[in-house]
């Protein structure tokens, strides 16, 4: 049996900044103030300083010597540091599931991709939380190959990538609404590959959405560079 503690008051402030940041509302350089965030959640200084912490493990903030916590920059390098690894982690993950499971008893993971579909079949694709919604959906999936998988290293390491994933992910779908399908199709692809035990197209079809999310980020950052 698993016990999970409730989430303390440090982490529910970083979750709150870290998803301000994830949605541009926080943009790269801007500072953040302990006082000022203090006032507006009516929270101490002490459990805003422990968030900032948080999310400077996270990579979505540094802090500096006087100069204070700062919203870390996305550059072409932090995108491709971080893909190169989490696209890697995403195929461990697909393959240790085959591992451990044959294609007929992957049945659920095409349950999740169904309803992954049916929040994207129902939202407006040009709503303002569209592209969070969508974002959510799909870790939905990944935390369902977590409790196939069973190796909890695995699932805290991808975790904790998850904000600085999400934030490029962010851009990508703000910047190209078509991802949102396109998500879609990468998930249903993903689901098939599983329940017909080819390993290899599961890993392909992974390599090449990430792979193809990490080039839509990078022409969005280098159009902003040159705008």
């Amino acid at each position: 049996m698993r016990f999970q503690a409730p989430e303390s008051l440090s982490e529910q402030i970083a979750q709150h900044i870290g998803q301000r940041i994830i949605t541009r509302d926080l943009r790269p350089g801007e500072r953040i103030q302990e006082l000022k965030v203090s006032g507006e959640l009516n929270v101490s200084r002490g459990s805003v300083r422990e968030a900032l912490l948080i999310l400077e493990r996270r990579h979505l903030i540094e802090i500096f010597p006087r100069r204070g916590a700062v919203v870390s920059g996305l550059t072409p390098e932090t995108v491709n540091s971080l893909y190169d690894i989490y696209i890697d982690l995403l195929c461990m993950l697909g393959r240790k599931m085959l591992e451990r499971w044959s294609g007929k008893e992957l049945g659920g993971v095409m349950g999740q991709v169904q309803e992954l579909q049916a929040v994207i079949d129902a939202l407006n694709s040009s709503g303002a939380d569209a592209a969070e919604q969508v974002i959510d959906a799909g870790f939905g999936v990944m935390r369902y190959a977590y409790g196939l998988v069973e190796n909890p290293f695995l699932e805290e390491t991808l975790e904790n990538f998850r904000p600085a994933i999400s934030r490029t992910y962010f851009v990508a779908l703000e910047h190209f609404r078509e991802e949102i399908s396109e998500t879609a199709m990468f998930f249903r692809q993903l689901a098939e590959a599983a329940v017909s035990d080819d390993a290899e197209k599961l890993q392909a079809v992974i390599q090449a959405f990430g792979e193809h999310q990490r080039e839509q980020v990078l022409t969005i950052l280098r159009d902003e560079e040159s705008a």
